[in-house]
């Protein structure tokens, strides 16, 4: 399957007219293992400006391609970051050459925070709808979630906003059905981050 989602990426970048870098295989490769492989549970640490948020949308583009039923919650630290990564999302499905049947006529479920697309019917959760980390999230369920720069200055400048923050993604558990995934991508914005896992 690892080759189905470089293909999906290089096919991509071809569409923008450029070459895949060698730094978003990897991260490709990676994301696709998190998703393959129990506990099915990722963290992803990379430099800002290195493109890892843009193959996580190309990512779960591919995601929805294979498994339409799939529903995917995005989280960030505010809304507006997380309507940008569904933007990113449902510009690829709109533009990749292999997506043209995902596309619904009717486009009620095709919004800047939410996206579903053409899949068996009697699932009631939105393909991809996205919240703010504080958002409501109560009686959602997911099959993939994915917190994106959850912790920046704003989530994690005081230990109370850290230990606050942590108690919003422990949620996360009671969310997430019995075979999901979750992965985690951000950078690190304080020396008691919450991507540290142990000292």
């Amino acid at each position: 399957m690892l080759d189905e989602f470089y293909d999906f990426l290089d096919t991509w970048n071809d569409v923008l007219g450029m070459k895949t870098p060698a730094h978003h295989r990897q991260i490709m490769e990676f994301l696709v293992s998190v998703w393959q492989n129990n506990p099915r549970r990722g963290l992803l640490l990379a430099f800002r400006h290195s493109g890892k948020s843009t193959v996580l949308g190309i990512f779960a583009a591919c995601v929805l391609l294979h498994r339409t039923e799939t529903r995917i919650l995005i989280l960030s630290a505010e809304s507006g970051l997380a309507t940008r990564m569904v933007s990113h999302i449902r510009h690829v499905l709109e533009n990749h050459p292999w997506c043209a049947e995902l596309i619904p006529k009717n486009k009620k479920e095709w919004a800047s925070g939410r996206i579903t697309v053409n899949r068996s019917i009697g699932i009631r959760e939105p393909s991809v709808v996205c919240q703010g980390i504080h958002g409501n999230i109560t009686g959602l369920r997911a099959d993939l979630i994915i917190c994106d720069d959850v912790e920046v200055p704003n989530t994690c400048n005081t230990a109370q906003k850290r230990e606050n923050l942590r108690d919003r993604l422990r949620e996360l558990d009671f969310i997430l059905s019995p075979c999901g995934a979750m992965i985690y991508i951000g950078t690190p914005h304080t020396m008691d981050t919450i991507y540290r896992t142990h000292d």
